[in-house]
């Protein structure tokens, strides 16, 4: 039973995995429940995300995190 971080959950989730390590995952995911409910938390996370409705921030908000980006290190 090799052991999958929720960094290759994520990747799993994103087919951005290899075909050699997706194939295990996809077994492990079958056999696993601990590791399924994960995928399945993660799964539903994903859907909840993309379904929400996103506002872009304020011109403000913006403008504040350039300034704070601009300034020059301070040298300890």
């Amino acid at each position: 039973m090799p052991n999958f971080t929720p960094e290759d959950l994520l990747l799993y989730q994103a087919g951005e995995l290899d075909s050699a390590q997706s194939e295990v995952m996809t077994e492990e995911l079958l056999s696993n429940w601990t590791l399924r409910e994960k995928y399945n938390v993660l799964k539903e996370a994903f859907a909840r995300l993309n379904s929400m409705n996103l506002q872009s921030p304020r011109q403000q908000t913006i403008s504040a995190i350039m300034r704070y980006a601009m300034r020059k290190p301070v040298t300890v």
